[in-house]
C-alpha cells in the first residue's frame, strides 16, 4: 500500500507501510523537534543493525489464542498504518508478529499477559503485536517490558462491536534502553477501549498511543504515568482521530521529574473530523517538576472541523510543587519529607488506582515510592 494523505487535517498528514515515503528526521520536523535523535542508537535512520535481542513470552487464559504469524498474515496491518519513519521501520524488519484472539463473547477471567525481554544493547530488534478482541468480548491485556535492548514495534489493538479492551502497557528498562513504539486501537460500533500506561525506565522511550472509530459509539479512555529521573528523555505522543458520529474520549496523563536533565514530553493531538458530529472528548497532562534542571513540554492539540460537537477541551499544566500542601501536611505534625511523599502520592494515585489489575497497580505504586526515596 502506498502513501495515504490526510488533506482534511494539519496533524499526522502521512501514513505508509513503505519506509521510503518517508524522509531521515533531522530533528527540525514538528514531530521529531523535542526528540534527541542522538541517542535513538540508528533507529530513526536506518544505521541500527538489526541484530539485537528482545524475548516475547505470551500467557493467555481459556478459550483465548495467541500466534506467532508471517507479515502475509491478513490481519498484520489491519487496524494501522505506519505514521512515521521508525514506525514503517518496524513495519518492515519484524520476523513474526504475534496475534492474540479474543473469540466472540468471551470474557476470560484472567488477563492476557505479554512480556518482552530485551537482551543487550548489541543491534536493534523489532516487533509487531495484534490484539483482536471479537463483538461482545470483554478482555484484559497486560504487556510488560524489562531489560536492556534497543527496541522498535508496532501494537494493534482491534475492538469489535460492543466489545470491551482494557490495555495496561509498563515501560520498566533499565537505564540503558531505547524504546520506541506505536499503540493504535481502532474501534468499532459501541466498542469501549481503556488504556493506561506506565513509563519508568528507559533512557529514551518514546510511546504513540493513537485512536481511530469505524463506526458511531466508540468510547475510549487514555491515562498515563510517568516518572522522570536524571538524564531520562520520556515522550508520550498522542492521537485521537474522530471520524464517527457520537463517539467518546478521554485522556489523562500525569508525570512527575527530578534530577539533571529530566526531561518529559506529552503532545496530545485530538482531530474532530466534519462527519464526527456529536463528539465527547477531552484531553489533560499534568506535570510535577521536584527539582532543578527538569523540563517538561505539554503541547495538548485539538482540531475541530465541526461546529456539532457535545463537548470538547484541553488542558495541560507543569510546576512544583504546591507550598501550601506541604504546608498543611506539616501544620499537622508530619515532616517535610513525608508530607512531600504524601502530595506526590495524591498527585499520581488518584490515576494509578484506575490500574484493575491489583498485582500491577501495587507494583506501580512500590515503583514510585522507590523513585520518592532516591
Amino acid at each position: 500500500m502506498g502513501l495515504n494523505e490526510k488533506p482534511l487535517s494539519t496533524l499526522h498528514e502521512k501514513a505508509s507501510y513503505d519506509l521510503a515515503d518517508f524522509a531521515v528526521p533531522t530533528g527540525r520536523e514538528e514531530a521529531w523537534r523535542f526528540t534527541p535523535l542522538s541517542r535513538l542508537k540508528g533507529l530513526h535512520n536506518g544505521k541500527a543493525e538489526i541484530t539485537g535481542q528482545a524475548l516475547t513470552q505470551v500467557t493467555t487464559p481459556a478459550g483465548v489464542t495467541a500466534e506467532w504469524v508471517g507479515r502475509g498474515d491478513p490481519r498484520i496491518g489491519q487496524a494501522y498504518v505506519p505514521a512515521d519513519r521508525i514506525s514503517a521501520q518496524a513495519y518492515s524488519a519484524f520476523e513474526k508478529a504475534l496475534v492474540v484472539t479474543v473469540p466472540k463473547e468471551a470474557t476470560p477471567d484472567e488477563p492476557v499477559r505479554v512480556e518482552v525481554r530485551g537482551g543487550g544493547l548489541d543491534g536493534a530488534t523489532f516487533g509487531h503485536i495484534v490484539v483482536k478482541v471479537e463483538p461482545l468480548a470483554e478482555a484484559v491485556v497486560i504487556i510488560e517490558h524489562q531489560g536492556h535492548a534497543v527496541y522498535a514495534d508496532n501494537v494493534e489493538f482491534v475492538v469489535g462491536d460492543g466489545a470491551t479492551l482494557k490495555v495496561v502497557s509498563l515501560q520498566d528498562w533499565e537505564d540503558d534502553a531505547v524504546h520506541v513504539s506505536h499503540h493504535h486501537a481502532q474501534l468499532a460500533k459501541d466498542a469501549t477501549f481503556r488504556s493506561f500506561v506506565v513509563t519508568l525506565g528507559g533512557d529514551l522511550v518514546r510511546l504513540s498511543p493513537s485512536v481511530s472509530y469505524t463506526a458511531p459509539g466508540g468510547d475510549a479512555d487514555l491515562s498515563g504515568v510517568y516518572f522522570v529521573d536524571a538524564g531520562q528523555h520520556l515522550e508520550h505522543r498522542l492521537l485521537v482521530d474522530h471520524s464517527q458520529p457520537n463517539c467518546k474520549s478521554n485522556v489523562d496523563y500525569r508525570g512527575a521529574l527530578q534530577g539533571e536533565e529530566a526531561h518529559a514530553v506529552w503532545i496530545g493531538d485530538v482531530i474532530i473530523r466534519v462527519e464526527a458530529e456529536g463528539t465527547d472528548t477531552y484531553e489533560l497532562n499534568r506535570n510535577l517538576i521536584l527539582t532543578d534542571g527538569a523540563r517538561a513540554d505539554s503541547v495538548p492539540n485539538l482540531e475541530i472541523l465541526t461546529g456539532e460537537v457535545a463537548g470538547a477541551g484541553h488542558a495541560s499544566a507543569s510546576g512544583r510543587l504546591d507550598d501550601e500542601h506541604i504546608f498543611y501536611l506539616q501544620a499537622r505534625g508530619i515532616p517535610y519529607d513525608e508530607a512531600r511523599r504524601l502530595v506526590i502520592r495524591g498527585f499520581l494515585g488518584q490515576l494509578i488506582e484506575k490500574i484493575q489489575v491489583e498485582e500491577i497497580r501495587e507494583r506501580v505504586l512500590s515503583a514510585v515510592e522507590a523513585e520518592l526515596s532516591r
